[in-house]
C-alpha cells in the first residue's frame, strides 16, 4: 500500500521540462486575459436617468410608479400570468416576488446619462450637473438608498465632445473623493467606442485621476459600450471587441450594447430596429465570443416602446419587453437597460421566471454532479460550473433563496461559489 508502482515510460523529464519552458508565456498570457468570473454580482438591469432629472428620491419614484402599473394593469398573479403567459405553477411566486423586489430594490444599476439622454448643455449648467450627481450618489451611499450599483455614462472620447466628457467625469469623480471617496458600487460608463486607441485613452484618464487623488492604480473601471459598426469590425477587416477589452488593460467591467445607435448604424429603419434584429444578434454574439473567460460580463440593450397609456397598450409593451427579456436571458445576456419604471415589472417577471422556473431541475443536476450519482443526464465540470453560476445568479437578484437551494441541493453559498469558480461570495 506505502509502495508507488513502477510503470515503463520512454521520455526523458527534459523532454516535459523543456514543453513547460516553451509553454510559460503562453500559460502566464491565458491566466492575464482570461482570469474567469469576477465572482461579484451581475445586475440583472442598467436604468438610465438623465443627469438633469435625476434626484435624491429616483430609485424610490421608480419603484413606486412601478408598483402603481402592476396594481394597475396586473393587479394579481393570474393576471400577470394571463398577459405574459407564465406558467400557473410559477404565477403567485413570481407575481409575489416581484412585487417585494419593487418596495425593497427597484433598481439594481442606476447611470446617470450626461451623453444622448442628457444632451449638449452650456459648460456651466453640465459642471453643476456633474457636481449634483456626485453628491446624490455619496449621500445615497452614505444614507444607505443607493442602488447596489451606480454611476455615470459620459460623452464619448469623439473629438467634438471629448473634452467635454473628460471635464464631467473629473467634476463626478472629484465630487465623490470630496464627499468620502469612491463607493464600491462605482460605475462608469464609456459610449461610442470605435477605436481600440480611445480604450486606451480612458485608461490613461483614470490613471492621471488615480495618481492625482492617491488611489490604488486599477481602482476604477468602465463598461464599454458597443453600439457602432467600427466596434464589432475595424476598418482593417479584423474583428474589434477583443483588441478593446486587451486595450483596457484589466480595467474593463462590462460590454453594453446599444440597440438604437448600432442598428441604425446598419441602415436598419427605425421601425425594425429591435433586440432580436439579426443585426443585433450577430453584433452580440461578437461582443460573447471577445469577452468569455475574460471576466468581462456582457449587457443587452433596451427596447424603446414604452408600457404607458391604456392597459390594452401597457400590456402589448409588457409582452414584448418580457419577450425580449426572456430571450435575452436564454442566450447567456443576463443583464439589459430599462428606459421606463413600467419596465421594472416585467423585467424582473422574466428573470424571476426564468430562474425560478429552472430551479429544480438545475438543483437536481448539480446535486448528482456532486454526489457522482448520474442520472439521465452526464454532466461534466464545465456544465457544473455553468449551473452553479445559474443558482448564484438566481439567488443574487431575489429569484430564489438560499435555503430551498440548499434544500434542493444540499450545497451552501460558498460550495456553489466554488463550483462555479468565484474566488469570493458577494451578495451586495
Amino acid at each position: 500500500m506505502g509502495q508507488q508502482e513502477t510503470v515503463a515510460t520512454s521520455l526523458a523529464d527534459t523532454v516535459r521540462e523543456g514543453i513547460g519552458a516553451a509553454l510559460a508565456q503562453v500559460d502566464a498570457d491565458l491566466a492575464r486575459r482570461y482570469p474567469g468570473d469576477p465572482g461579484t454580482r451581475q445586475p440583472v438591469h442598467t436604468v438610465y436617468v438623465p443627469g438633469d432629472a435625476f434626484a435624491a428620491d429616483t430609485l424610490r419614484s421608480w419603484g413606486d410608479q412601478a408598483l402603481a402599473a402592476l396594481d394597475a394593469h396586473a393587479p394579481d398573479a393570474g393576471a400577470l400570468a394571463a398577459v405574459l403567459g407564465i406558467p400557473d405553477a410559477l404565477a403567485a411566486d413570481v407575481h409575489d416576488r416581484v412585487r417585494a423586489k419593487l418596495v425593497r430594490e427597484p433598481i439594481e444599476d442606476l447611470r446617470i446619462d450626461f451623453e444622448d439622454g442628457y444632451g449638449p448643455r452650456p459648460d456651466a449648467e453640465e459642471d453643476a450637473a456633474a457636481a449634483r450627481a456626485a453628491a446624490l450618489v455619496a449621500a445615497a451611499y452614505e444614507n444607505g438608498t443607493a442602488a447596489p450599483y451606480m454611476g455615470i455614462r459620459m460623452k464619448c472620447m469623439e473629438a467634438a465632445v471629448r473634452d467635454r466628457g473628460i471635464r464631467t467625469l473629473d467634476i463626478f469623480l472629484t465630487g465623490l473623493m470630496e464627499a468620502g471617496g469612491l463607493p464600491g458600487g462605482l460605475v462608469l460608463t464609456l459610449p461610442k467606442v470605435t477605436y481600440a486607441e480611445q480604450v486606451t485613452a480612458m485608461v490613461r484618464l483614470l490613471e492621471a485621476f488615480e495618481k492625482a487623488r492617491g488611489l490604488e492604480s486599477g481602482r476604477i473601471g468602465f463598461e464599454i459600450q458597443i453600439e457602432t459598426t467600427q466596434s464589432i469590425l475595424g476598418a482593417d477587416g479584423r474583428a474589434t471587441v477583443a483588441r478593446m477589452i486587451e486595450a483596457a488593460e484589466g480595467r474593463a467591467t462590462s460590454l453594453h450594447y446599444g440597440t438604437f445607435d448600432y442598428s441604425a448604424s446598419c441602415g436598419v429603419s427605425a421601425a425594425h430596429q429591435s433586440l432580436d434584429h439579426p443585426v443585433a444578434d450577430h453584433a452580440k454574439a461578437v461582443m460573447q465570443v471577445a469577452a468569455a473567460g475574460t471576466g468581462v460580463r456582457l449587457s443587452d440593450g433596451s427596447t424603446n416602446v414604452l408600457p404607458v397609456g391604456t392597459t390594452d397598450r401597457v400590456h402589448e409593451a409588457w409582452r414584448l419587453h418580457h419577450g425580449l427579456v426572456s430571450r435575452s436571458l436564454a442566450r447567456a445576456y443576463y443583464q439589459g437597460w430599462d428606459m421606463h419604471p413600467a419596465h421594472l415589472p416585467t423585467r424582473y417577471a422574466a428573470v424571476y421566471a426564468f430562474y425560478r422556473g429552472g430551479l429544480e431541475q438545475a438543483a437536481a443536476r448539480l446535486a448528482a454532479y456532486v454526489a457522482k450519482a448520474g442520472g439521465d443526464v452526464m454532466d461534466e465540470p464545465a456544465t457544473a460550473k455553468a449551473l452553479s453560476g445559474y443558482l448564484l445568479r438566481g439567488l443574487d437578484c431575489g429569484a430564489v433563496d438560499t435555503a430551498e437551494v440548499a434544500r434542493l441541493t444540499g450545497l451552501t453559498r460558498a460550495d456553489l461559489d466554488a463550483l462555479a469558480g468565484r474566488p469570493t461570495a458577494t451578495a451586495a
